[in-house]
């Protein structure tokens, strides 16, 4: 069978890796992929929303099944795209429909979906222009600091915490304003919780699930967790804190229960989610749901497992996923991201990496690359994944290290710290 994945990043390249060990698929496509995707599969010139362009990709290339890698074609529609397109109607979608993508596509949806069926979340209130006048008054019935979101997809950067009142009643008109275009139409407002984040991951075939491996990640530029977010710097699986009886309180307070919602609410929901969680005094809260794999989450989380994982693509699509058979790898998997200089700032593109050929003991998974004039470059902030095993956290982080070592390119960045708060 020939498989599309769309995406151009570090998710799409472990994907890639992953299916392309599968004795069931034939040839894999990535639109638009990277100079790691590049010697795995065929890589397309496409945009992933661009759904035209896509169904030329999946008539001319005989696709059988399309994974969607990254959010914004999800939260668009393009599982809907098929499902009304009579060409294209019975290639089945890995990835939610419009309706089920809310989860991740509106803050206030997924948050008044979490409190509908008694899912531990914080509490919250959301805001629109015709109600900007009572935000200061909603803050003061908050503890500092003030946890404020605009309520769509907004590039990673639509999530504000502030310590100051007066700052927080600006960043809301702010972003009501349009500092975030049509994702800050509308903005939540949320009690700030204080614990150590996770995330966790299942794949749906919408009644069933199976659970994939955990994984933490580090959102901040700086070491100690400083500065500016970005798309993720590093990452680390299993994680430590979240044991058997940790994860059973996943499954029986969160997971299940919005397996349960969905069902109730008339979502059919097919593909991944993403439990963005926060342990807080030992107890599981969730903070945000995505319709899709994490990135740089799954640099590590698709490493651990063992099985085929086109058996469980396959499942979700024949809808007998409860059948199939998953086994995880019990060592750690760590990765550490080289960043852009000047990442998550301006940056440049285009410059020469080197020392690809003499990595050894990992596996790196490209996210910012391509290959131009045969030659390996630059095309992205977060450039290259550092991903490796070990029986240890710290064996794995050496052994990453080591090689992040032995990579160069321009202003080339990345942290030495990764899973220091483990």
């Amino acid at each position: 069978m020939n498989i599309l994945i769309l995406g151009a990043g570090g998710r799409e390249h472990a994907l890639t890796w992953k299916l392309a060990q599968s004795k069931k698929v034939s040839r894999i496509f990535i639109g638009p992929g990277n100079a790691g995707t590049y010697n795995l599969g065929t890589n397309l010139e496409l945009n992933p929303e661009n759904f035209d362009e896509v169904k030329k990709a999946v008539i001319g290339n005989n696709i059988g099944i399309v994974i969607v890698g990254p959010e914004a074609p999800l939260v668009g529609g393009i599982h809907d795209y098929f499902l009304n397109d009579a060409t294209l109607k019975n290639i089945p979608v890995i990835g939610p429909d419009k309706s089920a993508a809310r989860l991740e596509g509106s803050k206030d949806f997924a948050k008044s979906f979490l409190i509908r069926h008694k899912i531990p979340t914080a509490s919250y209130k959301s805001f629109d222009k015709t109600s900007i006048q009572d935000v200061p008054d909603f803050l003061r019935t908050l503890d500092p600091p003030y946890v404020i979101k605009a309520d769509g997809l907004a590039a990673g950067k639509g999530v504000l915490i502030i310590d100051d009142i007066d700052k927080a009643v600006k960043e809301v008109e702010a972003i009501l304003g349009g500092k975030f275009g049509d994702a800050g139409n509308k903005v939540v407002i949320e009690q700030f919780l204080s614990g150590i984040e996770l995330s966790v991951f299942i794949i749906t075939d919408g009644i069933s699930y199976k659970l994939l491996p955990e994984a933490k990640d580090y959102k901040r530029i700086g070491e100690g967790d400083t500065g500016l977010n970005t798309g993720g710097m590093g990452a680390v699986s299993p994680v430590p804190f979240a044991d058997d009886i940790f994860m059973k309180k996943v499954k029986n307070q969160i997971i299940d229960p919005t397996m349960v919602g969905l069902s109730k609410d008339g979502i059919v929901y097919k593909g991944f989610i993403f439990f963005g969680l926060i342990n807080v005094d030992g107890n599981p809260v969730v903070i945000e749901y995505n319709a899709r794999l994490g990135d740089p989450e799954s640099e590590v989380i698709i490493p651990r497992i063992k099985s085929d994982f086109f058996d469980l693509i396959e499942g979700v699509v024949n809808g007998d996923l409860e059948k199939r058979h998953i086994e995880f790898d019990e060592r750690f998997v760590t990765t550490t991201m080289l960043v852009s200089g000047g990442y998550p700032g301006h940056y440049e593109k285009g410059l020469p990496i080197t020392g690809l050929e003499l990595l050894k003991d990992c596996v790196v998974f490209h996210a910012g690359t391509k290959v131009a004039a045969e030659e390996v470059v630059t095309s992205g902030g977060r450039v290259l994944a550092v991903s490796s095993w070990g029986t240890t956290m710290k064996e794995a982080l050496g052994i990453s290290y080591r090689n992040a070592g032995l990579l160069n390119f321009e202003g080339i960045y990345y942290r030495n710290d990764i899973g220091f708060d483990l």
